[in-house]
């Protein structure tokens, strides 16, 4: 307050002063003071002589005074250009742009959406041959939560599980002429062998029943072999070309596949609705996903099968519906090709009926198109591979930091997947995006306050 004052009394000393004494201008060009008589009014002219400014109009040499330039007129505005993401540098110093979360809403392209929200909340990564993609961590977690659930329940029903070769012989998979139509355009055969043509070529598996029957009939000789019931997880291939999708249409996918033989028709066709039923389980259970159970037309049946079963679900996105999963009843078609016969209580000879049944990763595909939003996944906590994030509020404040790794422990103790997002180059609101886009069922925020 003193200073103000004293400043407050400079100031007015001053003025005082000079309205009492003789003004002094100084010129823009020099120190040197010009002294008026306070009494006198000068003019314009003599201001603009004793400051040493010149009309703008003359020059010394006293030239014709410049013209004036006429203004032009001015361009019409541009309308504004919409904002351009936010540009990064990358390694090499160049400017990139960045593109972490959706750009596309599900609303305007589904299609486009939905390849930016399977790539973007890292699912899956593009590979350099078309159709076939690499499921990252986060979407095989959730195959392995399906694959613990439904394996669960099919041993608990006295299916055991096994391995079949991924080769099979053309001689074999032409063994059943139904069968191989209906696969034709989509096997992928293996011609050569390093430098040298193979002298058969060897088809990789579309499916096993070609495969794994021919063992069948080895093991099925009495009545007393029955039922078998076999599933196997395994990878197969189908060579797709029409618009490759991922999870939904790839030329490789990830699969179990059940293959069960029984001495009657009515525990084939009991075992197809039970294995229905537990692929519906799947669906609602686990991925939260509403299916319809039903059986295929007679065109869409399974090739070489009897009939097939199937659940359907619905995808409000583009109004589609997708086929989520089938169990097919084989019938006695395929016993007869590979000759799978057992002896009856009777003492006579029988044809096996025969079962099929599948589930593959296209039920991630099927999980993200129904849940999915604008803003990116939205994940069933059931399969989610995180359920709680715990995000610390505050930076550099490690008491919040080890607060929030103590919460963590007591989620975990309680069998609830959680983590600790504590990295320190991100802010709160990168965090709160970044794990949006993933599809994590709940976010927890822990700041000095909590």
């Amino acid at each position: 307050r003193a200073w103000v004052f004293k400043r407050a009394m400079r100031s007015a000393i001053k003025t005082l002063t000079a309205i009492l004494a003789p003004r002094r201008w100084y010129t823009h060009k020099s120190i040197h003071p010009v002294i008026l008589n306070p009494n006198h009014k000068p003019t314009m002219e003599s201001k603009m002589e004793q400051l040493d400014i010149k009309d703008n109009d003359s020059d010394k040499k006293g030239k014709a005074p410049k013209q004036k330039k006429e203004k032009e007129p001015k361009e019409p505005k541009q309308p504004k250009q919409p904002k351009q993401p936010k540009q990064q540098e990358d390694a090499a110093g160049k400017k990139t742009q960045n593109r972490e979360g959706m750009e596309v809403k599900k609303a305007d392209d589904f299609g486009a959406w939905y390849s930016q929200v399977v790539v973007r909340s890292e699912m899956i990564e593009f590979y350099d041959i078309s159709g076939c993609y690499i499921l990252r961590p986060w979407s095989y977690f959730m195959w392995d939560k399906v694959r613990d659930f439904f394996d669960t329940e099919i041993k608990k029903m006295g299916i055991e599980n096994a391995y079949f070769p991924l080769f099979v012989s053309q001689a074999r998979l032409e063994a059943e002429k139904d069968h191989v139509a209906g696969f034709s355009p989509e096997v992928a055969w293996v011609t050569r062998s390093g430098q040298s043509e193979l002298e058969e070529p060897i088809a990789v598996r579309p499916t096993s029943e070609t495969v794994m029957y021919p063992s069948y009939s080895k093991w099925i000789r009495s009545y007393r072999d029955l039922p078998l019931r076999i599933n196997q997880w395994s990878n197969v291939v189908r060579w797709e070309f029409k618009h490759p999708t991922p999870f939904i249409r790839s030329r490789e996918f990830l699969w179990q596949e059940g293959h069960t033989a029984f001495a009657t028709q009515e525990e084939a066709a009991q075992e197809v609705l039970e294995i229905l039923k537990l692929y519906q389980r799947v669906y609602e259970e686990l991925l939260a996903v509403p299916v319809i159970r039903g059986f295929k037309s007679e065109n869409e049946k399974f090739a070489g099968g009897l009939y097939t079963t199937t659940i359907e679900g619905f995808v409000p996105g583009n109004g589609r519906s997708v086929q989520a999963a089938t169990s097919h009843c084989l019938g006695q078609n395929f016993a007869k090709m590979f000759n799978i016969m057992f002896e009856d209580d009777k003492g006579g000879k029988q044809y096996a009926w025969q079962n099929s049944w599948g589930l593959t990763t296209r039920s991630l595909g099927v999980m993200t198109m129904v849940h999915g939003d604008d803003i990116g996944l939205v994940l069933p906590p059931r399969v989610a591979p995180v359920q709680v994030i715990i995000v610390p509020i505050g930076k550099g404040d490690e008491l919040i930091v080890n607060k929030c790794n103590e919460l963590m422990g007591q989620l975990k103790q309680a069998g609830i997947r959680c983590k600790v997002e504590d990295r320190k180059d991100k802010t709160a609101g990168w965090k709160f995006n970044y794990w949006e886009l993933k599809g994590v069922p709940i976010r927890m925020e822990l700041g000095p306050r909590d």
